[in-house]
């Protein structure tokens, strides 16, 4: 949802904002954003827990709105709700006839394929007239401070430096978990690590540990654990590369703005792959771990080897002051 707060806030300057969630994790995840006036955490599985389910429910039914926004497809719970609430305008994707409680409507057919860009959708094509350009989509963020980030380099270091990885030149980040298919093997995640090793050995490794509390490495490496989304957003921020598998850790680095590849075996990379400056996705059916680490490599060749990145980067300058030496000033 991210990227649809950036997008009314660019549009719409005095826009005060209330956002209605499931679960805890949103009061987190928003806490930095300006615009962001109320968080309501409806309670997860709000059907165990009726009482407070419906007398949140009642609280938001009491604002009147000028604006309320259906961001899903395909959700019946998200449609009931927009219904629910008070507002002048309610704007969500609809199969036509009927736009089933809305009052401005786009057709499913029209969504962007990929998740985060599927709200902005919504607005670019029912908000004020755009000026003939081109924008890209706003990219996952969740607005870390400047403190929040110095914590978390400052917390990466010490990992590296205590597993005596001191002398590491690059941060990696590894998620080893996921759910159901989308998990990579323990053995998997062995030959691939080594593999990444060998290739860029001035690489260090920093776990980051699920929710469960567990190592998925076989506790190899120093692991990082937290229950707080954005302390795990710092550390990730910390790091020079995240790698992960498809899953929400992955689409949290990404909203960090650490470099992130995900790796994407089961789920369609298309709608749920990262995108925005320094993301990459790998599709890694009939590859090895082997193969899928060197490519990691190969694709973030400018962060494993920042040396050669400069020296690439000097090359190209010499090369065109070689091919126009007259159009250097005298």
């Amino acid at each position: 949802m991210t990227p649809l707060i950036a997008e009314l806030e660019r549009l719409y300057k005095g826009a005060e904002i209330d956002i209605v969630a499931e679960g805890p994790a949103a009061a987190d995840v928003f806490a930095t954003f300006f615009s962001v006036k109320n968080i309501y955490c409806l309670p997860t599985r709000g059907f165990k827990h009726p009482i407070a389910f419906l007398s949140l429910i009642s609280r938001v039914r009491k604002n009147h709105y000028d604006l309320v926004i259906d961001p899903c497809v395909g959700s019946n719970f998200s449609r009931v709700l927009t219904r629910i609430f008070r507002g002048r305008h309610k704007l969500g994707f609809h199969d036509a006839p009927s736009l089933r409680g809305l009052t401005h409507g786009v057709p499913e057919s029209l969504a962007p394929r990929h998740m985060a860009k599927r709200p902005v959708s919504l607005i670019r094509g029912h908000g004020p007239s755009e000026d003939g350009v081109l924008r890209d989509f706003p990219p996952l963020d969740i607005r870390l401070s400047d403190a929040e980030r110095a914590q978390g380099r400052s917390i990466v270091r010490e990992l590296l430096d205590t597993s005596g990885q001191s002398a590491a030149k690059v941060a990696i980040g590894i998620f080893a978990n996921a759910t159901g298919a989308k998990r990579y093997p323990g053995l998997w995640w062995s030959e691939f690590i080594n593999a990444l090793k060998e290739t860029c050995p001035q690489g260090g490794i920093v776990e980051i540990i699920p929710a469960n509390g567990r190592s998925m490495l076989d506790s190899r490496w120093p692991g990082y654990y937290s229950s707080k989304i954005r302390r795990m957003g710092a550390i990730m921020a910390g790091l020079d590369l995240m790698i992960s598998a498809d899953c929400g850790v992955m689409h949290l680095a990404v909203a960090s703005h650490v470099p992130t590849v995900g790796m994407f075996s089961v789920t369609d990379a298309n709608v749920y792959g990262p995108y925005g400056l320094g993301n990459r996705l790998l599709v890694t059916n009939g590859s090895t771990a082997s193969d899928v680490a060197r490519s990691v490599v190969a694709a973030c060749s400018q962060l494993m080897d920042p040396c050669a990145a400069i020296a690439e980067n000097v090359a190209q300058v010499l090369s065109q002051i070689q091919a126009a030496p007259d159009q250097i000033p005298g």
